[in-house]
């Protein structure tokens, strides 16, 4: 595995050593308990000064902690942001080369096709990303969202990505997004990037998973639940005894299929899997920082003890009597459990 990039672990060490100030400013205000999703979106805030915003209403200005972009989206983005006549990006970007792969014979000859083929494409993002100080991932070097998450991820920060896998990086308590290529512009020549402030689904998971089930049955039950309509402008938030029996890879796999819902994002609160796999890729720091802070990185005691008052919606799973599900083609949220399938 590639080390994480020096850069990265500064900005998250220099965003910890804040967070504590602006929580203690943004309680303060509101004079009540924090949801998980609501702590990082205050903690971005372009204007924290400004009225505080009413969810599904008031749209805001947000300052994100990086900017990711996949290969193909990338290329219109980066002629954009040139017009700019920017010497750098103003925050943290990084370009990733694994869109434009096709997968159809092998991992190697693939390569070597997509390197042929797309050249030119890859020459530019190369040079551009040289030119305007952004991290460039080569072609071969893996997938975006995958990367995000083993390199760049971290508990409670924001991160926007032009990749509709963005939200995978919520399974390490991050708010990731998915944008198109001009939001990611916006942030990268230092403005704000606009969100409209999102409802809150709280989704309580208690009991343990067991025998085939796994975190993609979760979302699968949770997508047969709400439809693909139900999580619009709405962050999903996971709170309960029950998340912390999921390892962070399948709290990935949880977020990442949270766009199937039309959601903004999905996260998880920060806990014992997740300082396991900071330490597992090589952010044994981050584990210890986020450790020392989880305080900051889970909702509050109060919101977990009374949680209809503080997200619009509530929904319950219980893992421990979750089977496995299966959805058909382009049906993501028409979800049976497996023992139906022969009965339908």
């Amino acid at each position: 595995m590639e080390k994480t990039p020096a850069d990265a672990v500064v900005i998250v060490r220099n965003y910890y050593k804040s967070l504590p100030e602006r929580m203690a400013s943004v309680r303060k205000r509101l004079g009540r308990p924090l949801t998980l999703a609501e702590k990082i979106l205050f903690a971005h805030m372009s204007d924290i000064a400004a009225d505080l915003p009413e969810r599904g209403k008031t749209t805001v200005g947000l300052h994100p902690d990086r900017v990711a972009m996949q290969d193909a989206t990338a290329q219109m983005a980066i002629l954009q942001f040139m017009t700019a006549d920017k010497a750098e990006a103003a925050v943290p970007t990084t370009v990733h080369c694994d869109h434009l792969i096709r997968a159809k014979v092998g991992a190697i000859k693939d390569l070597e096709v997509a390197e042929s083929n797309n050249k030119e494409v890859y020459d530019f993002l190369a040079s551009a990303s040289a030119k305007y100080g952004m991290g460039f991932w080569k072609p071969g070097s893996g997938i975006i969202h995958q990367v995000i998450l083993e390199h760049y991820a971290f508990p409670g920060g924001l991160i926007i990505g032009t990749d509709s896998h963005t939200p995978n990086a919520g399974g390490l308590g991050m708010l990731a997004i998915g944008v198109g290529g001009a939001d990611a512009v916006d942030v990268m020549v230092g403005m704000p990037w606009e969100l409209l402030w999102p409802k809150l689904v709280g989704v309580r998971l208690t009991g343990k998973l067991s025998g085939w089930t796994s975190g993609k049955d979760v979302i699968l039950k949770l997508a047969g639940m709400l439809t693909v309509a139900g999580g619009t402008n709405k962050i999903i938030e996971y709170f309960g005894d029950g998340t912390e029996s999921l390892s962070c890879t399948a709290k990935a796999t949880v977020t990442n299929m949270g766009a199937e819902l039309g959601a903004t994002t999905s996260v998880f609160p920060f806990d014992k899997r997740m300082a396991s796999y900071l330490r597992a890729t090589g952010r044994a720091e981050m584990a210890s920082l986020a450790s020392s802070l989880a305080e900051h990185l889970t909702a509050d005691a109060e919101v977990l003890t009374n949680p209809e008052k503080y997200y619009d919606e509530i929904v319950e799973i219980n893992l421990s009597t979750l089977e496995p599900h299966v959805v058909g083609p382009h049906t993501p949220d028409l979800a049976r459990p497996v023992s139906r399938m022969a009965a339908d």
